[in-house]
This record gives structure tokens, C-alpha cells and sequence, in this order.
């Protein structure tokens, strides 16, 4: 019952993404076409100006314009297509004339790569932007012919024209309409299959030819810059607490117990019950202290993370729980010890959040290794509106998993529920 729900969610998920990628890839070739060639033809009509004098004044707002929609793309495949494309433009002086302006453009490296991709995206990106639209939409024509609507469509069919053509198939009286109605099903479960795909594959296009290696390389840099600074941060704070730990916790208490030690030698002959009293209290302060040292090493790492990997670990911090928790763990071998410790802490600040301030009553933790990734999600029944950004504790996962090259993804509409997946690449062993 429970696969046949999940089978039928995934496929009107699918056919929900088939739908959009086709609105959406029809509104960028209808919207883009004209904009890409307005783009290239007033680029060249200023550039062959320069020698006049006048493309010097009108080549800086032609090149803007460019960039703006470059930018539009950009920001289309980042949010419509999941590919990133960061711009890698020189920046030019805001007090700079108009002909250091114009060439300083035009010796930029990004404006040729802009002026290359315009007629790339006219063209092949037309098609593949087209393409899912087409999928989805042109069966539709092979339906209306089989219910009749032909007749008014086409005319008479063997005409001045020939006959009607649906693909490859002529369309003359009802059998054949059928046969179009057939063309247009095959039609549609090829656009199911790949209609998202052909999507994507238009804004990998578009970042084939926009995108810079040294940009991509300087972003890698960047976020590797980042990531080594978040690990120093982490580790700084790790100690600072650990120091902080000891000298309040078991430090005190060793002290204490020092100190009562110190008293029960002198009142040994003088007052034996009173000693008897202080060896009972310092046998106290001793187990206190052993306690507060196994979870200050808790803390640093867990005894059953070491012995018993990750999957036990997670169940045992299910188990401390005061929500009902449901724990799913395929992992035929284990992850390295840094992999494992950054997973498991995360997995401990997620569910501590959802405990804390999603009013859940049940959590699912779904743990599994595929394609070389570690991948981890927690989903809760709560009422939702989880985001990361500054002051959350999502953000601090998600620093703590950008040192293994980890990324953290949050899903938490008002009313819930929330599912946060992480995931972090690595082998098992």
C-alpha cells in the first residue's frame, strides 16, 4: 500500500515537472529569441560605429544590456534549472571616460564569451529551450484529431495541399486520425521521460558557454577559503568549550574532593564519623565527575559512534528522544571518522531543532550511501518555516558539512512538514 502511494506521488511529481519544464522552456525561446538577436544586432551596429566616434558613446550601454540579460540567464538557471553560473566581469572605474569605458569592455574576456554565447542561445538554445514545450504540448494536436476536430482543422483532405500531416502520419479520415492520436501518446510518454532532461540540458548549454574555468576555480577557491576558516572557527570554539567544560564541571569537583581528602586525613583519629561522612561525599563528587568526563567525551565523540558506526549512533540518539522517532539506516560499510563525527553532530543539532521549536510529534531519519555520497535526511511533522540564514542553527550545519564539501538543503513550507537533507561525498569502507 505504502510503495503504491509513493509510486503514484513520484509519478504526478513528474508530471508536474514535465508541465512546468514546458511552460517554462517555452516562455524563455519566446521571450529570449528576440531579446538574443536585438542583443547581437545593436552590439554589432555600435562596434562598427567606433570608428565614427559614436559607437564609443553608445557601446558601454549596448554591452550593459547584454550583461543584463546574460545576468536574467543566469539567474533563470540558478533558480529554474539548479545550475550555477557565477559572472566573471572586470570591474571598470565609476569615474572611467567613455573610451576607456568602452574598450576596457571590450578587451573584458566575459563580453566575448557574452557575444559568443548570443547566437549559440539563438540557435541550439532555442532548440533545447523549445523542446520539452513541444513534447508536451504537440500530442495534444494528435488527441483533437482522434476526437473529430480534424475535419475543420484540415479542410478537404486531398486538396490543392495533399493531405493534412500529423509528424509523419496523413491524416485523411478517422483511422488515420487515430493513428495520429497513437503518435501523439508515444509522444507524450517519450516527454515524460525526457522533457525535464532536454530542460536541463538547455541551461547546461548556456553554462557550457557562459562560464569561465578560472571562474569556476576562483568560486572553488573562494569556498574552499571559506570552508577552511568555518573548520578553524569550529575547532577554536570546540576547545574554548571543552576548556569551559572542564574547569566548571569535573575540575571543580576534583578540586572539592582534593580538598575533602585533604580533611578526612586529618580527621581520621580526631573525628572517625565526620571522616566517614566527608569519604562518603568525596565517593559522590568522584562519580559525578566520572559522569560529567563520559559525556564531555560524549560530546567530542561518542563512544558508540567509534565502536559501532554511524547508523547505531543516530538510533541511540533517537532512543534519548522525547519524540516518537523512526530511524532508517542502509549503509553497508562506514565512513571515514571525520565524515562519520560531522553526519553525526548534524543529525544531533537537527533533531534537537525539530524537538525544540517544531512542535512535532514524529521524526524520520533516513540514512544511505549511493553514487559516492553519504546522504542524511530528517523529516518532522511540524509546523514548518525553517530557513538557514544568519543566527540559525541550519547555517552552522551547513558550515560544518562545506568543510567535507557537504551541501544542505531545507524544505519547510508554513504547516509543514520539514525535510532536511544533507549530503556529504565520501566512500565506505
Amino acid at each position: 500500500m505504502n510503495t503504491t502511494t509513493t509510486k503514484s506521488d513520484g509519478d504526478a511529481s513528474r508530471a508536474r515537472g514535465m508541465v512546468r519544464a514546458a511552460w517554462r522552456g517555452l516562455v524563455l525561446a519566446v521571450v529570449s529569441l528576440p531579446l538574443a538577436v536585438l542583443c547581437l544586432t545593436l552590439t554589432a551596429v555600435s562596434v562598427a560605429l567606433i570608428p565614427l566616434g559614436i559607437g564609443i558613446i553608445t557601446t558601454p550601454y549596448v554591452l550593459n544590456g547584454v550583461r543584463t540579460f546574460a545576468n536574467w540567464r543566469r539567474v533563470m538557471a540558478a533558480e529554474w534549472g539548479g545550475v550555477r553560473i557565477p559572472p566573471a566581469y572586470r570591474p571598470i572605474p565609476e569615474d572611467a571616460n567613455p573610451w576607456t569605458r568602452t574598450f576596457a569592455m571590450l578587451r573584458d574576456p566575459a563580453t566575448y564569451r557574452d557575444l559568443r554565447w548570443l547566437p549559440v542561445d539563438m540557435t541550439a538554445g532555442f532548440v533545447t529551450a523549445l523542446l520539452p514545450a513541444v513534447l508536451v504540448f504537440y500530442p495534444l494536436e494528435g488527441f483533437a484529431l482522434a476526437a473529430g476536430l480534424w475535419r475543420p482543422a484540415i479542410g478537404e483532405p486531398h486538396g490543392d495541399w495533399g493531405p493534412y500531416w500529423y509528424g509523419f502520419v496523413p491524416v485523411s479520415d478517422q483511422t488515420s486520425a487515430f493513428a495520429a492520436a497513437g503518435l501523439g501518446a508515444v509522444l507524450l510518454v517519450i516527454a515524460h521521460r525526457y522533457a525535464v532532461p532536454a530542460f536541463h540540458a538547455h541551461f547546461r548549454l548556456t553554462r557550457a558557454v557562459l562560464a569561465s574555468n578560472q571562474t569556476e576555480l576562483a568560486e572553488r577557491v573562494r569556498q574552499l577559503t571559506e570552508s577552511r576558516r568555518d573548520a578553524v572557527d569550529a575547532s577554536a570554539a570546540e576547545l574554548r568549550r571543552i576548556e569551559r567544560d572542564l574547569h566548571d564541571g569535573a575540575q571543580a569537583r576534583l578540586v572539592a574532593m582534593g580538598m575533602d581528602l585533604g580533611t578526612i586525613e586529618m580527621l581520621l583519629d580526631k573525628d572517625p564519623a565526620k571522616a566517614k561522612e566527608l569519604i562518603a561525599q568525596a565517593r559522590t563528587s568522584s562519580v559525578e565527575a566520572l559522569a560529567e568526563l563520559r559525556e564531555l567525551v560524549r560530546g567530542i565523540h561518542p563512544p558508540v559512534l567509534a565502536e559501532r558506526g554511524l547508523g547505531d549512533a543516530v538510533r541511540a540518539l533517537a532512543l534519548r528522544l522525547p519524540v516518537d522517532t523512526e530511524v532508517t539506516v542502509e549503509l553497508p560499510g562506514r565512513a571515514q571518522a571525520p565524515v562519520e563525527s560531522a553526519a553525526y553532530f548534524a543529525v544531533s543539532e537537527l533533531l534537537t531543532n525539530a524537538v525544540k521549536h517544531s512542535g512535532a510529534d514524529r521524526i524520520w531519519v533516513d540514512l544511505h550511501h549511493s553514487d559516492g555520497h553519504l546522504r542524511v535526511s530528517v523529516t518532522d511533522n511540524g509546523k514548518g518555516g525553517a530557513v538557514i540564514g544568519a543566527g540559525s542553527g541550519l547555517s552552522g550545519v551547513e558550515r560544518r558539512l562545506g568543510t567535507f564539501d557537504g551541501v544542505l538543503a531545507v524544505s519547510s513550507p508554513a504547516g509543514g512538514p520539514t525535510m532536511v537533507t544533507m549530503e556529504i561525498p565520501c566512500a565506505l569502507s
